[in-house]
């Protein structure tokens, strides 16, 4: 291990998360266009914004209403939106 740069650092535990390496489900994704900064016709409005890893967004449901319906937990992905 790495000897801590920092008092916060030094009683630091890593968690693995358990989520998957392989790609995200295609049909529960969606894209998400960035903006940042600019108006309606695209110009700069807003300097120092933009920029950043390109990212899709992911589809969730979060009502979760569908009592008696069977369903299986399949991979555990990570969220770049939360």
């Amino acid at each position: 291990p790495k000897n801590p740069t920092s008092a916060g650092v030094r009683h630091q535990v890593n968690v693995e998360r358990g989520l998957t390496t392989s790609s995200p489900e295609k049909s529960l994704t969606s894209a998400h266009k960035k903006i940042t900064g600019r108006n309606a016709h695209g110009h700069v409005t807003t300097r120092h914004r933009g920029g950043g890893e390109k990212r899709r967004y992911r589809i969730i449901d979060y009502k979760r209403n569908k009592k008696g319906v069977e369903a299986r937990v399949v991979s555990i992905e990570y969220d770049p939106g939360r």
